[in-house]
């Protein structure tokens, strides 16, 4: 029997932010591809397309943004070099002085939810994102006979996503450690 194609979907600044909840900090050290092998393994799907979502920093003069602007690009090739693609949405500076909003990100996963659901070309989908805006992209898969399955965390899940999705996974700060790498600088 041959195995069903799986596409995996990671809502960057969500998964980001749940890390920092963990207070694991550094995404520069994280080990992307084991990852995404690991949510992929399953005797019954094959992991084809690992799909990560950020939004665009946009190099400035201020010092925050320059740092901002570095550690995109070293996290976008660190994705690349884990054989992810990325899609970048944009941020938007609001009213404070050094407070950005992501803008499109959300749009764009439910984008290739639906995309993946018409096309056929995948049976699952996996969705790291707790973001609640994905479930009417999602109901959408489901009744064109894919299968969603949730990835969040144990200390803040999103019981609405749990509810609409045709599985779930919830990793806890230990299943997240074991793919925090330190890397050995090149000599």
């Amino acid at each position: 029997m041959s195995k069903k194609n799986c596409l995996l979907l990671i809502d960057g600044s969500n998964f980001f932010f749940k890390l920092k909840d963990l207070k694991l900090h550094n995404l520069l050290s994280f080990n992307f591809k084991e990852f995404a092998q690991k949510l992929g393994s399953n005797n019954d799907f094959d992991l084809k397309e690992s799909i990560y979502y950020v939004g665009r920093v946009k190099t400035g003069k201020d010092e925050k943004a320059q740092k901002l602007f570095s550690d995109q690009r070293k996290l976008l090739a660190r994705l690349k070099k884990h054989n992810y693609t990325y899609s970048l949405g944009y941020l938007m500076k609001s009213g404070k002085e050094d407070s950005y909003h992501e803008k499109g990100v959300d749009v764009q996963i439910a984008l290739d939810i639906l995309t993946a659901a018409y096309e056929k070309k995948f049976k699952k989908i996996i969705l790291v994102s707790s973001d609640t805006d994905l479930i009417p992209a999602v109901k959408k898969a489901l009744d064109k006979g894919l299968e969603v399955e949730y990835v969040g965390f144990k200390h803040l899940p999103s019981r609405a996503l749990i509810n609409n999705c045709s599985s779930y996974k919830l990793l806890s700060k230990e299943d997240i450690e074991g793919f925090l790498t330190i890397e050995k600088p090149r000599l």
